[in-house]
Protein backbone atom coordinates (compact mmCIF):
# COMPACT_ATOMS: atom_id res chain seq x y z
CA UNK A 1 0.00 0.00 0.00
CA UNK A 2 2.99 2.54 0.53
CA UNK A 3 4.46 1.55 -3.00
CA UNK A 4 0.87 2.49 -4.50
CA UNK A 5 1.04 5.89 -2.08
CA UNK A 6 4.60 6.50 -3.63
CA UNK A 7 3.55 6.00 -6.74
CA UNK A 8 1.33 8.62 -6.74
CA UNK A 9 3.81 11.54 -5.83
CA UNK A 10 4.38 14.40 -7.99
CA UNK A 11 7.86 14.37 -8.92
CA UNK A 12 8.74 18.44 -9.83
CA UNK A 13 11.95 18.73 -12.60
CA UNK A 14 14.65 21.24 -10.94
CA UNK A 15 17.02 22.86 -12.76
CA UNK A 16 20.46 23.63 -11.60
CA UNK A 17 23.92 25.33 -13.14
CA UNK A 18 26.77 22.37 -12.69
CA UNK A 19 30.45 23.51 -13.53
CA UNK A 20 32.14 20.42 -15.04
CA UNK A 21 36.08 19.62 -15.05
CA UNK A 22 37.17 16.87 -17.96
CA UNK A 23 40.05 16.14 -19.83
CA UNK A 24 39.83 16.15 -23.29
CA UNK A 25 42.06 14.69 -25.97
CA UNK A 26 42.47 16.80 -28.82
CA UNK A 27 44.31 16.46 -31.75
CA UNK A 28 46.41 18.65 -34.49
CA UNK A 29 48.00 17.84 -37.95
CA UNK A 30 51.41 19.59 -37.54
CA UNK A 31 55.30 19.28 -39.35
CA UNK A 32 56.67 19.42 -35.40
CA UNK A 33 56.14 18.91 -31.67
CA UNK A 34 56.70 23.04 -31.37
CA UNK A 35 54.02 23.81 -34.06
CA UNK A 36 51.25 21.72 -32.90
CA UNK A 37 51.54 22.83 -29.60
CA UNK A 38 51.71 26.42 -31.11
CA UNK A 39 48.67 25.37 -32.64
CA UNK A 40 46.66 23.93 -29.91
CA UNK A 41 47.19 27.27 -27.73
CA UNK A 42 45.60 28.92 -31.02
CA UNK A 43 42.92 26.79 -30.33
CA UNK A 44 43.38 24.54 -33.75
CA UNK A 45 42.76 21.48 -33.84
CA UNK A 46 39.79 19.35 -32.87
CA UNK A 47 38.39 16.80 -30.35
CA UNK A 48 39.29 13.32 -30.51
CA UNK A 49 37.70 11.96 -27.44
CA UNK A 50 35.77 13.49 -25.15
CA UNK A 51 37.19 12.62 -22.15
CA UNK A 52 35.45 12.06 -18.45
CA UNK A 53 34.24 14.33 -15.91
CA UNK A 54 37.05 14.48 -13.54
CA UNK A 55 34.78 17.63 -10.99
CA UNK A 56 31.60 18.16 -10.73
CA UNK A 57 30.21 20.92 -8.89
CA UNK A 58 26.68 22.33 -7.82
CA UNK A 59 26.94 26.06 -8.68
CA UNK A 60 23.60 26.97 -8.90
CA UNK A 61 19.90 25.98 -8.25
CA UNK A 62 17.32 27.63 -10.57
CA UNK A 63 13.93 28.33 -9.51
CA UNK A 64 10.92 28.56 -11.42
CA UNK A 65 8.18 31.04 -9.27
Amino acid sequence: MAQRANARKKLTTYHATMIVTRTEEWCVDAASEEEALALLEAGEGHRCDTGAAEHVELGEMHTSH
